[in-house]
């Protein structure tokens, strides 16, 4: 009850914070949210083709900000039907018991000109780990665009079990980029 609670709290807070901050529509059919992982040393990169981002930032008051993505595990695309079947199953994604991966910050630091440190919380496969973002942020008129990149080890997050434990063939780092494009409201 308490971890429900929590989470209730947390996405009650990034919303009154959305309405209380600069908000911003996220354009996903111009933003990305690609993982590249190595198979037998061969980069490999999978395109999560359904998401949503909320996102309050305004560059005079970063530390006021928030972020909240959720990414349907279900749409990992490798570009191959028979791979991509296997990645949405129990030893990959399991996206039938865990059809959702979620970000959701905590903190936003100014890291200098344009870059930012974003902590927050991400849970995959219902394993959470806290983690910062190094994020860089182009303004251009009224575009927003969030730039990043976030390196993760899999097995931390049950991703590849089974025969898919050993590391040998796929490797244990990947590294989620993300490109988000986003217009103030």
């Amino acid at each position: 009850m308490k971890v429900k609670l929590n989470r209730w709290m947390m996405a009650t807070a990034a919303s009154l914070a959305l309405v209380a901050g600069a908000q911003a529509q996220v354009d996903v059919s111009k933003s990305t949210v690609i993982a590249t992982s190595k198979q037998m040393n061969v980069p490999t990169d999978g395109k999560f083709n359904k998401f949503s981002a909320q996102i309050a930032f305004d560059p005079a008051k970063p530390t006021a900000g928030t972020a909240n993505i959720t990414i349907d595990t279900g749409s990992y695309d490798l570009g191959d039907d028979d791979y991509n079947k296997q990645v949405r199953g129990a030893e990959w994604f399991d996206a039938a018991k865990y059809p959702t991966a979620t970000f959701v910050s905590s903190a936003i630091a100014p890291a200098g000109g344009n870059k930012y440190n974003v902590t927050g919380k991400i849970t995959i496969k219902g394993k959470s780990q806290t983690v910062t973002v190094p994020v860089t942020v182009t303004q251009q008129g009224a575009t927003e665009t969030f730039d990043g990149a976030l390196p993760i080890k899999r097995t931390q997050f049950d991703v590849g079990t089974g025969e898919w434990k050993d590391t040998s063939i796929v490797a244990d780092d990947v590294v989620i980029k993300f490109h988000i494009v986003a217009a103030k409201k």
